[in-house]
């Protein structure tokens, strides 16, 4: 955002210097990355008046003129523009001057054999046009002119001064001269001089179809003015001096107008030739033919840039009797731009939602000021107030009489005010600098309730009196950023001086720490590393589909203004970036890929809190550390060897972790998968890789795969029982170890035995593990057998075989009664 100091001098009474007003500006949040100084452009270069011209003696193209320059002698001065004569007024460069926009330093020289003595300027010598045809004569475009020899600079607004602001995405109002004014008159304590409010068109409803409705109202509103008895003519001098100063080119007064409310208001406008756009529908020109559409494939849009685009579903366009005349919010067309000859306009006012802009200038590879000022957000309250601004100065300037307006959608919204707590503010900022002493000292305090006041209602705030502090309506143009108390709090603070409040620690000043589940999280990450595998990061952004199987396109969070396509909506899963990542490697040569994340995901579809925490892991192929134990051959690990791998990272925990068979999980194997239970509950699943999808990402069919929720797993870790250590003191006496073979069903589950063995054996029973497993002949067809280690101990004295012998018996009863076991012979 280029801002003229001039213009900015006119809405706000601040005579700071620009370097001192830069700093304030940057300080605030405002960066100044530049300040021009548009002087230099004309610095030396005066009015001159040619006295006579005179042909070159030996140059058919070039002429000898005699210039007052306001000096006792008139210079001679060879010039080769065409348009020079005598009774002129001109722009002299004289000699020293130098031209910063031609690079050039004017020096007394001799052409074809005739002393020269200066230069007569044109206007892109002055860098305030691309090209000229000839030299600027200042009599055609001033009615009056200072005496010869006076500066040129005042003349084309020269004398001025232009900042260059970087405007941050939460401010879309820094891209208006009203806003930065506010800033400023909220900065320095200057009063404002904005414009009167112009008087209201009243407005029709736009008789357009439902659809076409619905297509406004996502945007929030659409409205046209028929303007008639325009005349198209060159913007007067200060208009266009203040375009030139903005870094906008002047086209004619009609287009200059909306670009100028455009700068002072921040909102956008368009001037559609209501003419052509009768020509192009082959009749009267009518509002109910205008249309709000996404382009169609094969579709052409000529801009006003002169450059032809092919339109996609991405470009919405503006049509009209289904021709499309503007790519919304982005750059009108060039079937409906005014020209010369226009006598009549529709202007547009319009809101249309950033998203959508967005996706249309990049689709077409397109940004200009209008798209990058709906990009950021605009208050819908601001559209009409533009349209009724430029309606004022096209009446003013170019005699235009306003027939009617249409317009559909809601003007204004109802907005709640903030209720400001004088307490909130003074205990979230602290004490603040109340005054310098001579001896360049000061006194802290809480900041005065009239400062906050004034700070506030600068910003353009009304405040209501409460008894907790102030009721505050946040005026239209600071809606998008200023939504929570919070916002205000950190306003007034912005535009304090950050460093003007005091640094001082909490007090009482309490010791911090890691909470029981924090210590828990960091050692299941150290566990996971110290099992083999490597912690990685991914985007938690993805595309709104997934190629994983099973995956709810539903549950994608979208953006609602996202940078590409393959962005646009929060991960639900954290798998899908794991595989990627195991194909990368893979695919670059590595022997595997051992990986975990441990990180947030989405789920639209939740109850409650979309968010939360999951931990994910994938087992792939050889670790890269292990080739020396197998002479240099990769050796993937099978499914036990994988699980054991989890395992040891959980072990630290001391967990009752179960496995469970699982058939019904869309990304592992239907007869390689347990579903993971700790406390009775599924907290997760691990398993081998469905072959499908190990195919689709070129992965090996030893991949094994597993997801646990990470709350779940943290809140059994760290309960008071088994994250507290407990003294116990060392067994004295001896223990009895007994092995029990038992044959079952195959489809019966060891951890269910163990269960089972566990709860029947006490109390003497101190340890129960399964030492083998064995399927084969000798068993039977749909049988297995299991084999446990059981070791009994008494705390307080060695067992007799007898107590023994019991405990045990109790456990095969046990078995037998609750899964038909079976001793094995």
């Amino acid at each position: 955002m280029q801002v003229s100091l001039q213009w900015l001098r006119e809405l706000v009474a601040c005579d700071l210097p620009p370097a001192e007003l830069a700093e304030k500006l940057s300080v605030a949040g405002f960066e100044v990355e530049e300040i021009l100084d548009l002087s230099a452009r004309a610095a030396g270069v005066v009015v001159g008046f040619v006295e006579t011209r005179e042909q070159h003696p030996n140059a058919d193209k070039l002429s000898v003129c005699t210039v007052s320059i306001g000096a006792s002698e008139p210079a001679q001065i060879v010039c080769g523009a065409k348009n020079v004569r005598a009774g002129i007024h001109v722009a002299v460069a004289t000699v020293g001057a130098y031209l910063p926009a031609v690079d050039l330093t004017i020096k007394p020289a001799e052409l074809r054999g005739v002393a020269s003595s200066g230069m007569i300027c044109s206007l892109s010598e002055l860098g305030l046009a691309d090209s000229s045809e000839g030299i600027v004569i200042l009599d055609e475009l001033f009615e009056s002119l200072p005496s010869v020899g006076s500066a040129v600079g005042p003349l084309f607004g020269l004398d001025d001064q232009v900042l260059e602001l970087a405007i941050t995405a939460n401010r879309p109002d820094g891209l208006s001269m009203r806003g930065i004014a506010r800033e400023v008159a909220a900065l320095t304590g200057a009063s404002l001089s904005l414009p009167p409010e112009p008087v209201s068109v009243k407005a029709e409803t736009l008789p357009v179809a439902a659809d076409v409705q619905n297509r406004i109202e996502a945007g929030g509103l659409y409205s046209v003015t028929e303007l008639s008895g325009i005349a198209v003519a060159p913007s007067p001098r200060w208009l266009q001096s203040r375009l030139e100063r903005a870094g906008l080119r002047p086209i004619n007064n009609v287009v200059d107008i909306t670009n100028l409310v455009m700068l002072e208001q921040g909102q956008p406008l368009h001037a559609f030739d209501a003419d052509r756009l009768a020509a192009l529908g082959g009749g009267a020109c009518a509002p109910d033919r205008l249309d709000l559409r996404p382009g169609r494939p094969g579709e052409t849009l000529e801009t006003l840039d002169g450059a032809t685009h092919e339109l996609s579903e991405s470009a919405w366009v503006v049509s009209y009797a289904d021709h499309a005349v503007a790519l919304a919010g982005v750059m009108g067309g060039a079937n409906s731009s005014v020209q010369e000859t226009t006598q009549r306009v529709w202007l547009e006012a319009a809101m249309f939602a950033p998203q959508t802009v967005r996706q249309s200038a990049r689709s077409l590879g397109l940004r200009t000021d209008s798209s990058s000022r709906f990009e950021k957000g605009l208050p819908v309250e601001v559209t009409l107030g533009a349209a009724d601004r430029a309606v004022q100065l096209l009446q003013e300037i170019c005699g235009a009489q306003v027939k009617q307006r249409w317009l559909h959608g809601k003007a204004s919204l109802e907005r709640e005010p903030l209720l400001l707590r004088v307490d909130a503010l003074h205990n979230l900022l602290g004490p603040v600098l109340d005054g310098t002493g001579e001896d360049g000292t000061g006194e802290y305090g809480d900041l005065a309730d009239a400062e906050i006041e004034r700070i506030l209602t600068a910003l353009g705030c009304s405040l209501e009196s409460h008894d907790d502090g102030w009721l505050v309506q946040v005026p239209p143009a600071r809606a998008m950023d200023l939504q929570r108390e919070v916002d205000l709090i950190e306003e007034v603070a912005r535009l304090v001086g950050y460093d003007q409040f005091a640094s001082h620690l909490p007090d009482p000043i309490a010791p911090g720490g890691l909470t029981a589940e924090q210590h828990a999280e960091r050692r299941l990450r150290a566990q996971l590393a110290a099992a083999g595998l490597q912690e990685v990061c991914s985007l938690s952004l993805g595309p709104q589909a997934s190629e994983r199987p099973g995956a709810d396109a539903a549950a994608r969070v979208p953006l609602a203004n996202p940078l590409l396509a393959d962005y646009s909506h929060l991960r639900d899963s954290l798998v899908d970036d794991l595989l990627s990542a195991a194909q990368r490697n893979l695919q670059a040569g590595r022997s595997g890929f051992w990986a975990f994340e441990l990180g947030n995901v989405f789920d639209a579809t939740a109850k409650g809190s979309p968010q939360r925490q999951q931990l994910a892991g994938l087992i792939c192929g050889a670790r890269q550390a292990e080739l020396w134990s197998s002479g240099g051959k990769a050796s993937a690990p099978d499914y036990f060897a994988a699980r054991g791998v989890l395992q040891r990272a959980l072990e630290s925990f001391q967990l009752p972790i179960e496995d469970r068979r699982l058939s019904d999980q869309p990304l592992l194997h239907p007869g390689r998968a347990a579903s993971v239970v700790i406390e009775g509950r599924p907290v997760g699943f691990f398993g081998q890789v469905h072959p499908d999808l190990a195919q689709r990402f070129d992965l090996p069919d030893a991949t094994y795969l597993f997801q646990l929720e990470v709350p779940a797993l943290l809140s059994a870790a760290t309960r008071k029982n088994r994250w507290q250590p407990s003294f116990t003191s060392f067994a004295t006496v001896p223990a009895s170890e007994r092995d029990l073979a038992l044959v079952v069903g195959r489809e019966t589950a060891s951890s269910q035995l163990l269960q089972a063995i566990r709860k029947a054996g006490k109390p003497l029973l101190e340890q129960a593990e399964l030492v083998d497993r064995y399927e084969g002949e000798q068993v039977g067809e749909g049988q297995c057998s299991q084999a446990f280690r059981l070791r009994y101990r008494d705390a307080k004295r060695t067992l007799t075989d007898a107590e023994v012998d019991q405990a045990h018996q109790s456990i095969r009863a046990a078995l037998e009664k609750q899964f038909g076991a079976k001793l094995r012979a």
